[in-house]
């Protein structure tokens, strides 16, 4: 008896009926019901049919009772399927009132997770057997397929001014107590925080450059102030470059030493102390270098939800968004970046942290000042980005002096300032947009706030 138990669905045909009850004594219940139910969430299809007809009702703006649904029924031809004019009559003899009905539609919804679980964990185990799926694919769509269960799961109620004033009070009072000059993440760069008040949760941020503009620099400029300085969870995905090299910038910037004597050897031994001062505090930064060339896009978003859960990561840096791999590659290039932006910035919301990519410009930006249209492959990135920022530094001014000899000075006459680059904040979804100055220091592949003293 306890085996066929087992085999039977979870259900609650009390409760089932008593919602419906509700809902015919009370047309009005039906905008509570509506926030926790689908007629696919009603195991009897008796009681799923007369769900649909109530709501078929609301959608043309009839209260539903019980001549209207029994007429709602008759017209669709389901009346028989739902048991008929006398079931429906005696749903209302189920519950006194309709004081209960979101209790009832919530006992109703669980019943109905509870079978979705152990659809989805079904599906999951013959999954597992065939062997023509890639196990990591599967296991990308098992994670899928949880979260869309939580989620769409989720009830939705309007709140009134009135109820907000005092929580938007309260997070004012908060924040005036911690004076923290930002409220997201600060990405060291004092100028950009002014303009974003740091990166916010949930944001999918493009920083874009040509070639050698140091993307990459800055990305790693970032992470490194945001987990060393700050001490918050930062990963850094690495499509391009080794977790080694990633290390050696990330010593040379962090010690001042020249990268190219890193990399050579040419350094002399009394280095070592600052080698090693730098890697304590990178020892002590909880800093995550993903290193995987080829990356899928299925591998990322599981990685990235693993060290979400596993490390409570705040932020995530990608370089970059060109390089991560769809799994349909025979669909045009275009598509495959559209695909790859628009999950990432699913992912940004569903991780509540925001995601950082770098992005390569077309070759028509080169040695002009980017703007949105210079992102390369597919117009996507700039409608899913909240926050587009773009690198630019004149690589070595055209003008001439006598003779052909490069002057050193712009078309405006005044002097190049060498190692000065303009961060253009093109877009921000909700902040102001502008340009900010840093400064790189090409010997430690890092950038620092702009000085007029610095070199």
């Amino acid at each position: 008896m306890a085996a066929l138990k087992d085999k039977i669905p979870p259900h609650d045909d009390t409760a089932e009926q008593a919602t419906l009850g509700a809902l015919l004594l009370d047309a009005e219940a039906i905008a509570v019901a509506i926030q926790y139910l689908r007629p696919d969430d009603f195991y009897s299809n008796a009681n799923k049919a007369v769900y649909e007809a109530i709501l078929g009702l609301f959608n043309k703006g009839v209260k539903a009772d019980i001549l209207t649904i029994t007429g709602e029924l008759k017209q669709n031809g389901k009346l028989e399927e739902a048991g008929g004019a006398a079931y429906v009559a005696s749903l209302t003899n189920v519950v006194p009132t309709s004081a209960n009905a979101e209790y009832y539609a919530q006992t109703v919804q669980n019943y109905s997770l509870r079978r979705a679980m152990q659809r989805v964990s079904g599906e999951n185990i013959a999954q597992s057997f065939d062997e023509s799926l890639e196990p990591r694919a599967i296991l990308e769509e098992i994670q899928q397929k949880l979260f869309d269960l939580s989620d769409n799961r989720q009830a939705f109620k309007a709140k009134s001014v009135r109820e907000l004033i005092p929580n938007v009070i309260a997070a004012l009072e908060r924040i005036q107590a911690a004076k923290k000059e930002f409220t997201g993440i600060p990405s060291g760069f004092d100028e950009l925080d002014k303009l974003t008040s740091g990166f916010q949760p949930s944001e999918f941020i493009i920083i874009g450059a040509r070639p050698s503009m140091g993307k990459t620099a800055l990305a790693l400029s970032m992470a490194s102030h945001i987990s060393i300085q700050k001490h918050m969870p930062t990963a850094f995905f690495s499509l391009e470059m080794s977790d080694m090299s990633l290390m050696l910038r990330l010593i040379s910037s962090e010690a001042k030493i020249n990268s190219n004597k890193l990399r050579t050897g040419y350094f002399p031994n009394s280095d070592f102390v600052y080698i090693q001062e730098a890697a304590g505090r990178l020892y002590d930064a909880p800093l995550y270098l993903v290193d995987m060339p080829n990356m899928k896009l299925l591998d990322l978003r599981a990685h990235a939800r693993r060290l979400r859960a596993q490390q409570n990561v705040a932020i995530i840096f990608i370089d970059y968004l060109g390089l991560i791999n769809v799994e349909n590659f025979r669909i045009p290039r275009f598509e495959q970046i559209a695909e790859v932006s628009r999950s990432l910035k699913s992912l940004a919301r569903e991780l509540n942290i925001p995601i950082v990519a770098l992005s390569q410009l077309t070759r028509a930006a080169e040695g002009e000042k980017p703007n949105l249209s210079s992102l390369r492959d597919s117009g996507s990135i700039e409608q899913d980005a909240d926050v587009v920022m773009f690198l630019h530094r004149e690589r070595e001014y055209e003008k001439k002096g006598e003779g052909g000899v490069n002057n050193g000075v712009n078309n405006s006459g005044e002097k190049k300032k060498e190692g000065t680059t303009s961060l253009i904040l093109a877009k921000q979804r909700n902040g102001p947009v502008g340009t900010v100055q840093l400064t790189f220091l090409p010997d430690y592949t890092k950038f620092t706030n702009f000085s007029k003293e610095s070199p």
